[in-house]
C-alpha cells in the first residue's frame, strides 16, 4: 500500500494514479489522508470490475463535497432502492421526453441553429468557444428539464451555467481533494465552501422553478422533467415512504445539469480544437460531410454511413479522456478479485485514463488517430475499451442523449464553418490543454470559425 502522497493532492491526480500502476501493477491500494482507496487500471481489470462483475462494483463510497450537494438524494451518489428508483424513473422520463428519438433530435437541431447564427455574427474574428457551446448545450438540459430554452443573453441562463462549470472545476481541484480525506479541514474556510455556496444557489432557483410548475401543473400536459416528477409525487402522496419528494428532486436535477452540460461541452470544444490542430483530419471530415450530406441538415441516422466523421467523434472522447478518473465505486459485498480480498465498502477507483490509453487496445495511444475506430477498409469498428462514458451498473444515464448531441454539433458545425488557429499562432504552435478539475475541459487559444458558405 502506498501512504499518504499528499504530491498527489496538488497535481494531475488522475495522471499520478496512472503513472502509479506502470510501477505497481493494474490493481494498487493507496491511502490519502483518512481514506484508503484501490486503484483499477488497465482495460481487462477495469472490464472485469465493472463489467464482468458488475452486482460487485455497483455502489458508491463517501466522498464528502458529494455529502454536501447530494446527501444521499438522487442518482449520482445515492444508494440501495432510492438509487434504483431514481434512475429507473429518470431514465423512463428522459425517454418518455425524447432521448434516442427524432422528439429530443429537433431539439437539438433546433439548438444548433440559434448556436450557428451567433458563430457567424462572429464574421470570422477569434473566438472564445467556451461559454456559447456550453450556453448551447445547457439549453438542451434546459429544454427537458423545464420545457423551454434560454436565449444566449438571458442573465438566469448565463448564471446557471457559470454556477455548474465553477462548480465542476472546484469539485476537482487539489483544495477539495484534500478537504475529501482530510475530516478536520471541514472547519476551515477553503473551495469547497463556495462549492456549497454556488449549489444552495442553485437549488433556490430550481426551488422557484418548481412552484411555477406546480401552480400551472396539468397531469395531461407535462411539458418537463420537473412536471413529470411533480404529477409522481402527488400521485405518491399517501406513501409515508415515497423517494418522490423535493430532496430527490433537486438532487436528480442538480446531476442532470452538471453531468448532462460540462461533459458533452468540453468534448465539443476538443473536437474543434482539435479541428484546428490537425487540419488533414479537418478536411478529410468535410469531405465526407459534402460527399454523405451536402447541404441538407444533418440526421443522427448519418453516422452510420459517416464512418470518418463518426470515427474523429469517438477519437476526441478517448483522446481528450473528459472524465479522467471517472466516480469512484464501492463493493457491494466481501469480494476476492483477481486474488485480492476486498472487503465490502472498499473504495474503487476505476481508471478511465488507462483504459482509453491502453496499448494492448489502442495501437498509439498518446496520439489523436481516428484510424483508432476504422479497419483498412475505412469502416467503423467498435472498441470494447471505449469507456467514457464508464460501464456497469453505474454507467452515465444521459449516454444516449450525449452520443447524439456530439454527433449532430459536431457534424453540423463543420458543415458550417472552416476551423483555424487565430493569426499569429500556426498548427504547430496551437497548443491545447486540460484544465484541472473534475472534467478535463479543454483550454486553447481563441480561434477563428469561419462560414464555408
Amino acid at each position: 500500500m502506498i501512504r499518504n502522497n499528499a504530491y498527489i493532492l496538488v497535481t494531475i491526480i488522475y495522471f499520478i494514479y496512472f503513472q502509479l500502476s506502470k510501477q505497481y501493477g493494474p490493481i494498487f491500494r493507496i491511502q490519502m489522508g483518512s481514506v484508503k482507496m484501490v486503484v483499477l487500471s488497465g482495460y481487462e481489470t477495469v472490464k472485469s470490475a465493472l463489467v464482468d462483475s458488475a452486482d460487485d462494483f455497483a455502489e458508491r463510497p463517501f466522498v464528502r463535497i458529494f455529502e454536501n450537494i447530494n446527501h444521499g438524494w438522487g442518482i449520482s451518489f445515492s444508494h440501495g432502492e432510492n438509487w434504483k428508483e431514481m434512475r429507473r424513473f429518470t431514465l423512463s422520463t428522459l425517454r418518455d421526453f425524447g432521448m434516442g428519438r427524432s422528439t429530443i433530435e429537433d431539439k437539438i437541431v433546433e439548438e444548433i441553429g440559434f448556436l450557428i447564427k451567433e458563430l457567424e455574427s462572429e464574421k470570422g474574428r477569434p473566438t472564445d468557444l467556451a461559454m456559447i457551446v456550453n450556453l448551447a448545450i445547457g439549453n438542451i438540459i434546459t429544454s427537458i428539464v423545464m420545457g423551454h430554452r434560454f436565449d444566449y443573453q438571458n442573465p438566469t441562463l448565463l448564471r446557471l451555467m457559470h454556477l455548474v462549470n465553477e462548480n465542476m472545476r472546484l469539485i476537482g481541484c487539489p483544495s477539495v481533494q484534500r478537504y475529501n480525506v482530510f475530516p478536520l479541514l471541514r472547519y476551515f474556510p477553503g473551495d469547497h465552501l463556495k462549492v456549497k455556496q454556488n449549489i444552495s444557489e442553485l437549488h433556490s432557483f430550481l426551488q422557484k422553478t418548481f412552484l411555477q410548475h406546480l401552480k400551472d401543473l396539468d397531469r395531461d400536459d407535462q411539458r418537463s422533467f420537473i412536471d413529470a416528477f411533480l404529477v409522481k409525487q402527488k400521485e405518491e402522496e399517501a406513501n409515508p415512504n415515497s423517494h418522490y419528494h423535493e430532496a430527490n428532486l433537486l438532487s436528480v436535477i442538480t446531476t442532470l445539469f452538471s453531468a448532462g452540460t460540462e461533459t458533452t461541452a468540453s468534448t465539443i470544444r476538443w473536437a474543434i480544437f482539435f479541428m484546428a490542430k490537425y487540419p488533414d483530419i479537418q478536411k478529410h471530415v468535410h469531405e465526407e460531410i459534402d460527399k454523405v450530406i451536402g447541404t441538407s441538415l444533418p440526421k443522427y441516422e448519418h453516422r452510420v454511413i459517416m464512418p470518418y466523421t463518426n470515427a474523429v467523434i469517438h477519437e476526441t472522447q478517448r483522446f481528450a479522456n473528459i472524465v479522467p478518473t471517472n466516480l469512484p465505486r464501492a463493493t457491494t459485498k466481501d469480494i476476492m478479485f483477481k486474488g485480492y480480498y476486498l472487503p465490502q465498502g472498499t473504495y474503487i477507483i476505476p481508471l478511465l485514463e488507462s483504459v482509453l490509453y491502453d496499448k494492448t487496445q489502442f495501437d498509439n495511444p498518446e496520439s489523436f488517430c481516428p484510424e483508432h475506430f476504422l479497419d483498412s477498409d475505412g469502416r467503423f469498428v467498435k472498441n470494447s475499451a471505449f469507456m467514457p462514458f464508464s460501464a456497469g451498473k453505474r454507467v452515465c444515464i444521459g449516454e444516449t442523449l450525449a452520443k447524439m448531441e456530439l454527433f449532430l454539433f459536431f457534424t453540423s458545425l463543420m458543415q458550417s464553418f472552416s476551423i483555424h488557429p487565430a493569426p499569429g499562432n500556426s498548427v504547430i504552435e496551437f497548443k491545447i490543454k486540460p484544465t484541472v478539475g473534475f472534467t478535463s475541459s479543454a483550454l486553447a487559444p481563441k480561434i477563428c470559425v469561419i462560414s464555408r458558405s
